[in-house]
């Protein structure tokens, strides 16, 4: 696991040598396929070393963090192009995965929270550093305090646990069952406000729309996965809590998910839109990680590998036509299916695997979360049906919207696709519907 480590701590210096910004991207993809062939253990934490290790959960989220890092460098090309920091901005997304790499990888609790933190930083001076827009301030400030007033309650929780069991290997935690309802609500708010759960989930359209698009892919693909991650792991230790509690969030959550879809339909920014439809998502995966089963669990986990994979690829192909077009509105971008038809094929197949069509792992994550959620109470049925039928409707919305129609006529230069860009996308599609032939890796680790 040190190893990793190291490689990512050598690679700094290389972001400020000349002619260098590729290399760092193909080392990424090189670094990617070393961690692939890692051994794994499906049951334990595997490839121990001081206080690393991982596990199934750690595994893919670590893959992920890697594969979306790399293709962040590849997606922005006009930083490298206009000379516009992009030495400072490599260092920048280094360091973010070395922060997530620790995240996901550290077995102490305490270590965990630190990292969980840290990870705000570099996405913060992704934020306000390149994003474009003069409102990015503001964003990168509900991002702070919304992530922060919740971290602090969390801190705290984890020094009340240390201070009970006198260790803090998460490996541990199956063994003590807490029915405090503050140290419950103090360990599992952090993570609801990085899901981001309805009610507290202002901060993640606003970052959306201001980040630059790296910042974006980083933010949809790996930030909100923190969350589902750190309540997957803290959640063994309040059992009966959950019992007790569970319903609320599950009710917020599915509530919220159906009132997101519907505000879908409202959005006339191509960014706005994919981030709600992210918080949408989301929602299912807190109800599955909420009735604390297996069909919830492993659900959830590949629900949250899907939706990485594919928001990050839809946030790529909103900015292909900001690239073009320097605006992000529904009501410009129209026809794009005369300008570029091969990019259309991309934008068919991104917005179905987001309406979880087969063969994309949102639809196993699905499937299974409605399974979980409706042998919980066959009354979330009926907002499961809601929100599986809006999220179907917004993408077609989108989809329709941005290719069909008549053009702009303000439109008159245009460049078509690029073999960068559709490399870049392609990376994103084909492990999101290839990855269900190797669904029974992640349907049988519990």
């Amino acid at each position: 696991m040190m190893k990793f480590l190291m490689m990512m701590m050598f690679m700094m210096p290389l972001c400020f040598k000349k002619n260098m910004f590729w290399l760092v991207q193909m080392l990424l993809m090189l670094m990617m396929m070393m961690f692939m062939n890692m051994s794994l253990s499906i049951m334990n934490f595997c490839n121990l070393s001081y206080m690393f290790g991982f596990d199934m959960i750690s595994y893919g989220l670590i893959l992920l963090s890697i594969w979306i890092s790399g293709l962040m460098i590849m997606a922005s090309e006009s930083l490298y192009k206009n000379k516009f920091y992009f030495n400072l901005f490599l260092l920048n997304i280094i360091f973010l995965l070395m922060m997530l790499y620790l995240t996901f990888s550290v077995m102490n609790l305490f270590l965990f929270y630190l990292f969980f933190e840290s990870s705000l930083i570099p996405t913060l001076m992704l934020i306000i550093g390149w994003g474009y827009q003069p409102e990015r301030i503001q964003a990168g400030m509900y991002l702070l305090f919304y992530t922060l007033f919740a971290s602090l309650p969390l801190l705290m929780g984890i020094f009340y646990i240390y201070n009970q069991m006198n260790y803090m290997m998460m490996y541990f935690m199956k063994f003590y069952d807490y029915n405090l309802l503050m140290l419950y609500l103090s360990m599992i708010m952090a993570f609801f406000i990085k899901m981001p759960m309805y009610f507290v989930h202002l901060w993640l359209p606003k970052a959306h729309v201001e980040a630059p698009i790296s910042g974006s892919m980083i933010l949809a693909a790996i930030m909100l996965k923190l969350g589902g991650y750190g309540l997957l792991r803290v959640m063994i230790m309040f059992q009966k809590m959950n019992l007790k509690m569970g319903y609320i969030w599950m009710v917020i959550s599915l509530i919220g998910g159906f009132y997101i879809s519907l505000k879908c339909f409202c959005q006339i920014d191509m960014k706005s839109l994919i981030a709600y439809s992210s918080v949408a998502h989301m929602s299912i995966v807190i109800g599955g990680i909420m009735t604390m089963n297996y069909w919830g669990y492993i659900g959830s986990y590949i629900l949250m590998i899907g939706h990485g994979l594919c928001s990050s690829g839809m946030f790529c192909l909103s900015n292909l036509m900001y690239e073009r077009l320097n605006s992000r509105s529904l009501f410009l971008n129209k026809g794009m299916m005369n300008f570029m038809p091969s990019m259309s094929l991309w934008w068919f197949l991104l917005m179905s695997s987001n309406m979880a069509a087969p063969p994309s792992l949102n639809l196993m994550g699905e499937i299974s979360l409605i399974n979980s959620l409706v042998s919980w109470s066959w009354m979330s049925m009926i907002m499961l049906m809601l929100i599986s039928f809006f999220s179907a409707g917004y993408s077609l919305y989108l989809f329709s919207y941005t290719q069909h129609g008549k053009y702009n006529m303000g439109i008159y230069s245009f460049y078509s696709g690029t073999s960068r860009e559709y490399l870049m996308l392609m990376l994103h599609w084909l492990p999101l519907n290839i990855l269900i032939l190797k669904i029974d890796y992640s349907m049988i680790w519990f």
